[in-house]
């Protein structure tokens, strides 16, 4: 029964910590600051890395663009043809997509087009057309728009449909026939999706062309040797592969990771400063403390333990309240200010909830990096002033 945790050291180790509470007020402020922002950067990259990763996953193998002076340009739809005559090839999708301003809120659409009948090139175009009857006719058009969309022209008085402006200034109406849900909210929450023909309607596109042309493999080891292919027989386009997406988007995230790395140093530097004091040396009320308990009987041991019990109890609940606050202010408030230094602040992008993404990794990690340090910071030099004698600690 000698390891037994003794309650009359953990009421001591309270009732000190409660003595010095203007001291003890201040470390769990700053260690509760340091313990928040740490998290809440980690909470953060996390979500958006598992946002970015599942939409880079749900996109096409194989992008094939035209490319005249620099720029991207309408392809002809007739060299699906030609690419599906390349071994490998399993289909091939002559998309039309773009992009509409929506001036009153100050947001940019996606809008996709889909054939009701066609072969879809992603699951949640199955589910849609599968839901939805997104026939086009010249006195009714129909389309499904995500989360995002539907919020912004619900606040912009836009509740059963939406007035499209054509190139020539003229409008055109197209009813909403509901609203589609994705596993990320990435690609969904801008995306309108309607059928072909009342897209190119809208963005005059002839039938004859299309915006790219998608292309799957039927094995995905091939993909670099088919888009080699496609380039061979189309100088003029530029091949995109989901590997390339993938670099890509690894890239912005690294760049943007760089912005909190810095942030993330600043922070330990702080915080180990303030361990250096600590493990620098104990006060002369702190020395006179540990002497007077030797004197009346304390050991070393009990020192080491109520000093032990006092650090872990204004660490633990520091790194605990900081979690929790990470936890609601990236969660449940979305991270305002924060956030921005990753998806970047623009008037021209619906907004997209941070998806709840735990990691328990992230969490042990500060846990190691804060709290076990602070102990020790704590235990050490409580340790070199309990092992002298006390008249000459009290002196």
């Amino acid at each position: 029964m000698k390891n037994k945790i003794n309650v009359y050291l953990i009421e001591y180790a309270i009732n000190a910590v409660l003595r010095q509470k203007y001291k003890s007020f201040f470390i769990v402020s700053v260690f509760m600051l340091l313990t928040f922002l740490l998290t809440s950067v980690f909470f953060i990259t996390n979500s958006i890395k598992h946002e970015l990763e599942s939409t880079v996953d749900a996109l096409p193998q194989i992008i094939v663009q035209k490319i005249k002076a620099g720029r991207h340009y309408d392809i002809d739809v007739s060299s699906v043809d030609g690419i599906l005559e390349i071994a490998g090839v399993s289909d091939a999708v002559a998309r039309v997509w773009g992009y509409y301003y929506f001036e009153n809120a100050g947001v940019n659409f996606s809008l996709v087009g889909i054939e009701q009948y066609e072969k879809q090139y992603k699951n949640s175009f199955e589910s849609i057309v599968e839901k939805f009857d997104l026939t086009h006719n010249e006195d009714d058009s129909f389309m499904v728009a995500g989360e995002g969309v539907y919020q912004t022209m619900q606040q912009n008085y836009y509740k059963e449909y939406f007035n499209f402006i054509k190139p020539d200034g003229t409008l055109k109406k197209v009813n909403l026939a509901g609203v589609f849900d994705s596993d990320t909210n990435l690609e969904s929450n801008d995306m309108i999706v309607l059928s072909k023909e009342t897209l190119r309607e809208i963005f005059d596109i002839p039938e004859s062309k299309a915006t790219d042309i998608v292309v799957r493999v039927e094995n995905p080891q091939e993909i670099q040797t088919v888009a080699s292919k496609i380039k061979l027989m189309y100088p003029d386009t530029r091949i995109v592969t989901n590997q390339d997406l993938k670099v890509s988007y690894q890239n912005i995230f690294d760049y943007k990771s760089g912005i909190f790395l810095a942030l993330f140093i600043v922070s330990l530097f702080t915080f180990f400063i303030i361990i250096y004091d600590k493990s620098s040396g104990l006060s002369n009320e702190e020395k006179r403390e540990i002497g007077i308990l030797k004197a009346v009987g304390w050991t070393v041991d009990d020192v080491l333990k109520e000093k032990f019990y006092e650090s872990f109890i204004i660490s633990f609940f520091a790194y605990t309240l900081g979690v929790g606050l990470a936890l609601a202010y990236v969660y449940l408030f979305q991270a305002p200010l924060l956030r921005d230094v990753f998806v970047g602040y623009s008037q021209l992008k619906t907004r997209f909830e941070l998806p709840f993404v735990f990691d328990f990794q992230t969490l042990f990690l500060v846990f190691l990096l804060s709290v076990p340090i602070y102990i020790a910071a704590t235990i050490i030099p409580s340790w070199k002033v309990a092992t002298l004698e006390a008249d000459e600690v009290i002196r």
